[in-house]
């Protein structure tokens, strides 16, 4: 039941009551009135949602035709391409955590970025641990 619906039977009430309150029916046309502003409202509310959501699909249309398409996502793969590439072991002088690419590995080594010792990293494709 709307609220409009809800004043007329209020209304109802009030007139089978039979009574010549004033204030009771003055009430009433008040809420009256505040039940056709909030219906006004409402409409204009629908109005507005169905302009944003066009705003909405104009704006993805005109991003996709400036940027070409879906470049962020292009971006994540790439990130997430690189970190399938890394490795991870453990610095047996100081407990750090270090994290190191297949190039690192063959080139030597790397020193620990936490303490400095030197690492030489020993990689078996089979066994390796990948992130």
């Amino acid at each position: 039941m709307t609220i409009g619906e809800k004043v007329s039977y209020l209304k109802g009430l009030a007139e089978g009551l039979n009574t010549d309150d004033k204030i009771v029916n003055g009430i009433l046309d008040v809420l009256a009135d505040i039940a056709e502003n909030l219906a006004e409202v409402d409409e204009e509310l629908d109005d507005v949602a169905s302009v944003m959501t066009d705003v909405e699909e104009s704006l993805a249309d005109l991003e996709d035709e400036v940027y070409g398409g879906d470049d962020d996502d292009d971006y994540y793969d790439d990130i997430d391409d690189e970190l399938a590439d890394m490795y991870e072991t453990v610095c047996p002088n100081c407990g750090n955590a270090i994290r190191f690419d297949y190039e690192q590995a063959n080139a030597g080594g790397m020193d620990c970025p936490n303490c400095g010792k030197h690492l030489v990293f020993e990689l078996d494709e089979d066994e390796s641990e990948e992130l």
